[in-house]
């Protein structure tokens, strides 16, 4: 175990020295240690022998008794007080001395350090050098003596410090965050403050303005009750003029008997009729139940002009070509934008939703909510016919294929047609339930195809004057209405974001074209008939391959809503 032999007291030193058990005097050892040489530990092996092989010894019984013949009372009370004196001092707490903490030894805290840093090469280094020093007797140990307490103390200290400086920056960095979030408050709390301020500011405006329309509504009640007296007075009088027209209404029925029966010949004895003079008749003043009889017998006489022949017209099977396919040009040359105003003619009181040139002339026509179209000279401007008849505003016109004819639609749900050389109305188309967007001509002159606010199309026969058939599909707003150029097809479009293909003899649609996503306004051909352009309620317009029934091209034009579309001559 030792370098050295020694004898066992001197070995029972070096165990209590390396057991820091203070058994001797530290003046002993340190010359015991002179004297026999230094130490240094070895690693051994102990083999422990088996417990089969280990021989027990008996302990003898510390009992005492006392024979028997041999009792004496004052052995007994002997032996009776030194059990109650041992149990005494049993009983007794022993208190040890404190020990005093024994301070660190330089190799031990050199250790220590070596291996709280990990270097374990440096460690075996100095464990090698320094008891090799110690063996030759360069170094004493008692010469060496301990580490002052207040390295450790410092060591204590600097681990302390930097918990100390880690938990500063912690809280610094919550004092900074908590710093953040206040000032965040506060801003919030000013901008809320401040809007606050702004609606109790609009609030106390809107309260004055509440007041203000108050009064300003009270003082038209008295206009209201004089206006509503007026209209019980018109209703009566309406009333009267209905029980006058229908009392005249009789009268001619009646009249209209008689000279039924005087013409085949029965005697009819007629009530007596006042015939009021040609002069008197003049001077007279009209009143409405004349009004009403006039008016009834200029229908009559419109209706007597109606043509015998009312067989409906067919649509045509061999159609020509168009001849828009044979008159396009190329255009080689860029093209020209540098449009110029050349004129501005006022032509209506109300927004114009409607201009359309002449196939022929150079003449248009434009249509206005003031329930007027007008026929308009170029290039100056003069106004060659106004067409009246309409109830409602005016919403699209279009030319008959001739140039002779015109057919408008309108708010009021009818379309007429109107001859161009007497300015009149010729013929008036009555079925749609709501207002009418839109009407176009077949290339043959002998159709005209409307659509309506009420979800629906239908197509007019002008010779027979009837609906002959009605275009179901669209599940809103029918827009917009075309004849594919020299063909039987039609095309719509719809507030549905829907473009449909039709075929006008049998009413079915035969295609429909999706793509956008708003209502549709309008849509048209090119004058070659191979392109579609549509244009929505947002600006968005696309080109469709009319062949091949798929988009082409989208641009969007927006935000204003695209409400009209139409294509060059040249295409």
């Amino acid at each position: 175990m030792a370098a050295k032999q020694g004898t066992p007291a001197s070995a029972l030193r070096v165990l209590e020295e390396a057991l820091g058990m203070d058994l001797t005097a530290a003046g002993d050892t340190a010359e015991a240690v002179a004297a026999e040489g230094a130490y240094y530990l070895e690693q051994v092996t102990i083999t422990e022998a088996s417990e089969d092989d280990y021989e027990y010894e008996e302990i003898p019984d510390d009992n005492v008794s006392i024979p028997e013949g041999e009792e004496d009372l004052a052995k007994a009370i002997q032996m009776v007080q030194e059990q109650a004196t041992d149990t005494q001092i049993l009983e007794q707490k022993t208190v040890l001395p404190s020990k005093q903490p024994t301070p660190e030894v330089i190799e031990d805290f050199l250790c220590n350090f070596l291996i709280k840093m990990g270097m374990t090469r440096t460690l075996d280094c100095f464990q090698s050098e320094w008891y090799e020093l110690i063996q030759k007797g360069v170094i004493e140990l008692r010469d060496i003596g301990n580490v002052p307490d207040v390295y450790t103390q410092n060591m204590l200290l600097e681990n302390e410090n930097k918990n100390l400086k880690k938990d500063l920056k912690h809280y610094k960095q919550a004092a900074d965050k908590a710093r953040e979030d206040l000032l965040k408050t506060q801003k919030e709390r000013d901008f809320h403050r401040m809007h606050h301020k702004r609606i109790v500011q609009e609030k106390n405006k809107l309260i004055n303005d509440l007041k203000g329309l108050k009064l300003h509504y009270a003082s038209y009640e008295p206009t209201i009750r004089v206006l509503h007296e007026k209209h019980q007075a018109l209703l009566k009088q309406k009333m009267l003029t209905s029980l006058e027209r229908d009392r005249a209404v009789r009268q001619i029925s009646g009249l209209q008997a008689t000279l039924k029966h005087m013409e085949i010949g029965h005697n009819y004895h007629a009530s007596e009729i006042r015939v009021i003079p040609n002069s008197e008749k003049e001077n007279a003043p009209e009143g409405p139940t004349q009004k009403g009889l006039r008016e009834a017998r200029e229908k009559n006489k419109c209706k007597t002009k109606i043509k015998a022949n009312t067989k409906d017209s067919e649509f045509p099977t061999d159609m020509q070509p168009n001849p828009n396919l044979y008159l396009c040009k190329e255009n080689i040359g860029p093209a020209k934008f540098d449009y110029k105003l050349n004129n501005i003619f006022r032509l209506h009181e109300l927004p114009v939703t409607c201009i359309i040139m002449h196939p022929r002339k150079d003449i248009l026509v434009t249509c206005g909510e003031d329930r007027l179209w007008k026929l308009v000279g170029l290039p100056k401007g003069n106004v060659l016919l106004t067409g009246f008849g309409h109830t409602d505003w005016l919403s699209k016109c279009c030319f008959h294929p001739s140039g002779n004819k015109l057919a408008t639609s309108s708010g009021d749900t009818t379309v007429k047609l109107w001859d161009l050389s007497k300015g009149n109305c010729i013929l008036t188309f009555e079925g749609h339930n709501h207002a009418v967007w839109s009407c176009t001509w077949h290339s043959c002159g002998d159709f005209v195809a409307s659509s309506s606010l009420d979800t629906t199309s239908k197509i007019w026969d002008v010779n027979s004057e009837r609906c002959r058939c009605t275009l179901y599909g669209h599940t809103d707003s029918v827009n917009s209405i075309e004849f594919f150029p020299c063909s039987n097809t039609l095309l719509t479009g719809s507030a549905d974001k829907s473009l449909s293909l039709w075929d006008a003899r049998t009413g079915n649609c035969e295609q429909s074209l999706y793509g956008h996503m708003h209502s549709i306004n309008d849509a048209t051909f090119t004058p070659r008939g191979h392109m579609i352009a549509s244009c929505d309620a947002c600006g968005v317009t696309k080109l469709w391959d009319f062949r091949k029934l798929s988009p082409i091209v989208s641009i969007d034009i927006g935000p204003s809503p695209g409400n009209e579309v139409n294509f060059d001559s040249s295409e």
